[in-house]
């Protein structure tokens, strides 16, 4: 799936990080969602790698990557320390100053460095991802019902850890059908990835620890309530919600709109599809990724 592609580890303070890379020219910081792994960038990643430096890791507590007991400390899953790692791998791999893509949990992540990083990120893309403050800030009955793995992953432990890993593959495929509006778009290949990786119970057990954090994450989004990013912000959505109604904005929010409280300079807009734009919808992204990020590679 990333053919001409390398694979390396690198380890982030004890922390190992899973990475494949691949391509010329200035780099991009590509991150992944839930409940998936850096696999999902595999079909826009090697046009990408034409003009760019690809970089697709697995988070911490994903994929292949480290999965490091959280033992109820919410700093070790917060955004701020995934982000911090995704940092650190970019300045291992000699990148200073990228752009930074990523969709789900990944937006999270970049949103977060791009705050406490605003120096290493040039431009920031969020695919289909409302801020999390946002979020919970306008929480409703119709989001709540859309995110209610949210609110399943933030019980205590072990109840949602046991809950899901009573039939991995069952929850896996009820979340993959669930937010996908073009019937097909998920490979076999990328499939079986995901389900080796998500059916490890180490994974379960991180990737709750991960939704756990977003009590962290929202305080340190408290003391940055405010502030806005100065890099290039380009904010792209599904906009198919037949499937999940309610999904990130609920009835009150506009997702361009709670970019533009939180960006100086925002563009984007609506892509017909589900949630994982980058499989259901590649061309389409990549169509409106590409100009943006040629049209501040110069600035």
């Amino acid at each position: 799936m990333f053919d001409g592609f390398s694979q390396v580890v690198i380890d982030i303070q004890g922390i190992t990080i899973n990475v494949v890379y691949g391509g010329n020219g200035p780099p991009i910081l590509l991150l992944h969602g839930y409940p998936q792994t850096h696999v999902m960038w595999h079909k826009v990643a090697s046009v990408l790698a034409d003009s760019y430096t690809v970089v697709a890791p697995d988070l911490r507590g994903y994929g292949d990557s480290g999965k490091p007991d959280a033992n109820g400390d919410d700093n070790v899953y917060c955004k701020r320390s995934t982000a911090a790692d995704q940092v650190q791998v970019m300045l291992q791999l000699g990148h200073e100053l990228f752009h930074v893509i990523g969709h789900d949990r990944g937006a999270r992540v970049g949103h977060r460095m791009a705050l406490d990083s605003p120096t290493r990120v040039k431009t920031f893309t969020s695919l289909d991802v409302a801020p999390s403050q946002a979020a919970f800030d306008s929480m409703d009955s119709d989001l709540s019902f859309a995110w209610f793995h949210w609110h399943l992953m933030r019980q205590p432990e072990p109840l949602p850890e046991r809950l899901i890993g009573s039939n991995a593959k069952f929850y896996l495929d009820f979340l993959l059908d669930r937010w996908t509006a073009r019937e097909g778009s998920i490979t076999e290949e990328a499939y079986s990835e995901y389900l080796r990786c998500f059916s490890d119970p180490a994974t379960i057990k991180a990737s709750c620890a991960d939704y756990r954090a977003i009590s962290l994450d929202l305080e340190h989004d408290e003391i940055d309530r405010g502030r806005r990013l100065d890099c290039p912000v380009l904010a792209l959505w599904g906009s198919d919600m037949r499937k999940r109604p309610g999904w990130q904005t609920g009835r009150g929010l506009d997702m361009l709109q709670v970019w533009r409280d939180r960006a100086t300079n925002v563009i984007g807009g609506p892509i017909d599809c589900g949630h994982f734009l980058a499989e259901e919808a590649p061309e389409e992204v990549l169509g409106e990724i590409l100009p943006f990020l040629s049209a501040n590679e110069s600035n």
